[in-house]
């Protein structure tokens, strides 16, 4: 069956649902009770709800020594977020862009790439900045955010913090079903509902609770002829055997399908400074007339909770996940010298096969360590990691072309591309790994919070093409990184702390395990980082507001950088490191006025580092790295003008970053301004109209070492219908 024709019988059987289906005993998680009456988690910054991404031991970000965020489904709708990357500026300092060839693009604290681990409902399946593309947001209770060093909780990578989309799951408190419907700019469309349903159980016997989430969205976007469609579906069974023993059964399928891609926009020469854009190429797309980005994801959990007293209890967690991508683009354009023609190249044929299986065991104990409370957990994680690449690429001129006025050939009319795939490299990581946590209050207002992780990863690499000394036939590295962090929590008020952390991680020193070739990491052990965070965490203005506030300093050893004897071949000997203070804080000046925002100011640089520049090792040492700004903010301000509507402004800044190591082109920095105005039709039911980018600022949202830009989408407004029944 087509994805459009089971959204599509889906949607009617929810339809017919509605007549039958009980009214929840609380409608607070509609969007208009947020707006009306903020009484919401989103007004705590999500401090004081229980997480799972900064640590296992069932504690909340506020008692946690770390800088940790929660953006909430009230968060998502109010502020009218589209997709898992445009939440992450509910945290402070995250930027993130979607360019084809790396659409997870996220940096964090001076770190992007391999250095951050994104994570789906806890599990990561090592390949980030592919893996992680942005994905409609209907399907995601929550996101949870933590900054800094994370190794310890979920293995290799997280040098820069850790990033946690988290699927909604069963409730077990009501009936409902709920939807929405939008459309805007750029013929945009979106088509979702969700229901939850308690199916049978009386009290004392086996109890079952399904849910059901579908979305399509299709868009002819804001660059010419590049139309996506993407189908999202999560659906789980949560079954409660007795008051000791519940099993969830999660599935979620997400395919995509873009036609012509969007890969950027070529820069006018010359290509140094803050790059210039001409005005007539800024809605052009170079790609082949019939380039393609298709991806399917397929995701199965099976978690298994027992509770064997009220101190004890264990989880397992079994999981797979199988994706595969497919690309055919016509990747990068440059303008000729005297900018009157653009000259496009990099033809590139590529398919990526992964498949991901494991299991983790978690346990959970509060005890007493020397007299005091003490909270325990600890565990086991199990994975293999399979990856075949399919690259097929030529490095030629495709074709010189008219900026403004042309066309585009077909791609397997390249002279020299053939249709098929061939297989490049298989990669293998194989993932054992212990991990202990604690918790103990040393006294009523002083905590410990210490964690460690012992990680045995082995990657296996076998060439499947030509084999040559610096590409052999097969090799094999095994890693044992320990990895952990000590922090404290001192409780000044009950509404008040502060507390300082240390914490390490462990990664690549060039690429990423599940795609590594033999000359990114040879023979070298994996990077060594550290953090130290000092930071506080509040409320003020008698509980009317919230902040937190963070200083951190991160080091990063041993990245392979190119060795300055012999260019050709690196080796694990460079430093990198950050430092900064991010803010966030919200607050309820009056009963019809919100205001909440956040803030980061950090400094990134490369302390020990050359790259090889035609041949010659070229230091780089004080420069920032890539797409790193120095400054982010984030601001919310929701006024109620009636009990049925509400006005909201938003503002997003980001400074300058710099597109290649030498730190000789940049962009000039943005900032973005949105509207918008919701209307509550009845109890469960809202109208929201929404304004982007109103400026119709031009912008990178992502720059690189190519002579393009990839830019962000211009002015845009669409309306949404959102009902909760």
């Amino acid at each position: 069956m087509k994805p459009t024709t089971c959204a599509a019988a889906v949607a009617s059987a929810l339809s017919s649902l509605c007549a039958w289906a009980q009214a929840p005993a609380s409608t607070a998680t509609s969007l208009p009770q947020v707006v009306v009456t903020g009484s919401k988690p989103i007004d705590k910054l999500g401090l004081d709800e229980p997480q799972s991404t900064s640590s296992r031991l069932a504690i909340t970000p506020r008692e946690t020594p770390a800088s940790v965020f929660v953006i909430g489904r009230d968060a998502i709708e109010q502020r009218g977020w589209l997709n898992t990357q445009e939440i992450l500026s509910g945290a402070p300092g995250l930027t993130f862009s979607a360019p084809p060839g790396s659409a997870g693009s996220v940096v964090y604290r001076g770190f992007g790439a391999g250095q951050l681990t994104q994570l789906f409902n806890g599990i990561t399946v090592q390949y980030d900045a592919i893996a992680a593309r942005p994905v409609d947001s209907w399907i995601y209770d929550r996101v949870e955010v933590i900054g800094g060093p994370s190794t310890f909780l979920f293995g290799a990578g997280a040098v820069g913090g850790s990033i946690n989309y988290i699927t909604k799951a069963p409730q077990r408190e009501a009936d409902f079903i709920d939807g929405q419907l939008s459309y805007g700019s750029f013929n945009s469309s979106n088509l979702a509902f969700g229901i939850n349903r308690r199916l049978s159980g009386a009290d004392g016997g086996v109890r079952n609770t399904a849910r059901l989430d579908l979305n399509r969205s299709a868009t002819d976007g804001y660059v010419d002829s590049s139309r996506r469609v993407a189908t999202n579906l999560a659906a789980s069974l949560l079954t409660d055997f007795n008051s000791r023993w519940s099993h969830t059964l999660a599935l979620e399928y997400q395919r995509e399908d873009v036609d012509r891609p969007y890969w950027g926009t070529p820069l006018l020469n010359p290509t140094t400074g803050d790059g210039r854009i001409d005005s007539g190429t800024r809605f052009k797309n170079y790609n082949a007339a019939d380039g393609v980005y298709e991806q399917t994801v397929k995701w199965a959990r099976s978690i298994t909770e027992y509770r064997a007293s009220e101190a004890t209890r264990l989880r397992n967690t079994l999981y797979h996940y199988d994706a595969l991508r497919d690309y055919r683009n016509v990747e990068v354009y440059r303008f000729t010298a005297d900018n009157s023609q653009v000259i496009r190249s990099s033809p590139l044929l590529q398919r990526h096969d992964q498949n991901l299986i494991g299991n983790r065991v978690e346990v959970n104990h509060k005890a007493t360590l020397f007299g005091r409370p003490a909270d325990w957990a600890f565990g086991l994680d199990y994975s293999v990691n399979k990856q075949t690449r399919f690259p097929r690429s030529l490095t030629l001129n495709v074709s010189t072309v008219n900026p403004y006025d042309f066309s585009t050939e077909n791609f397997f009319s390249i002279p020299g591309m053939t249709q098929g795939f061939v297989p490049d490299r298989a990669n293998k990581v194989t993932t054992l790994a212990l991990f202990v946590e604690n918790r103990t209050r040393v006294t009523d207002s002083l905590a410990l919070v210490s964690g460690l992780r012992r990680d045995q990863i082995d990657l296996e690499v076998t060439n499947l093409r030509t084999v040559t000394a610096t590409d052999p036939a097969y090799f094999k590295n095994t890693y044992k990184p320990v990895t952990g962090r000590l922090g404290a929590v001192y409780d000044i008020s009950p509404g008040a702390n502060v507390y300082a952390q240390y914490s390490t991680a462990a990664d690549p020193p060039a690429g990423i395990l599940s795609t590594a070739s033999f000359s990114q990491v040879r023979n070298f052990d994996l990077t060594t980082g550290r953090q130290f965070e000092v930071g506080s965490k509040f409320d003020f203005a008698g509980g009317r507001g919230v902040a937190t506030v963070a200083a951190y300093q991160i080091t990063r050893k041993n990245l392979a950088v190119s060795d300055p004897a012999n260019p050709g071949t690196t080796v694990p000997v460079g430093q990198q490191s950050s430092r900064g203070i991010e803010i966030a804080a919200s607050y309820r000046a009056s009963r019809d006025l919100l205001v909440q925002g956040n803030l980061s100011l950090g400094s990134a640089r490369f302390d020990d580092f050359t790259e090889n520049v035609s041949g010659v090792a070229v230091s780089r040492v004080g420069n920032t790295p890539t797409n790193t700004p120095r400054r982010v903010a984030n601001l919310w301000v929701t006024y109620n003008l009636t009990p049925s509507l509400s006005a909201g402004v938003d503002l997003r800044h980001v400074s300058a970053r710099f597109g290649n190591n030498a730190n000789t082109i940049s962009d000039g920095g943005y900032t973005l301004l949105g509207a918008s105005l919701a209307y509550r039709l009845s109890k469960g039911t809202s109208l929201v109209l929404r304004g982007r980018n109103l400026t119709d600022k031009v912008y990178a949202a992502s720059i690189t070492g190519t002579p393009m830009f990839f830019l962000g989408a211009p002015r845009s407004v669409d309306l949404t219908l959102r009902a909760t029944f």
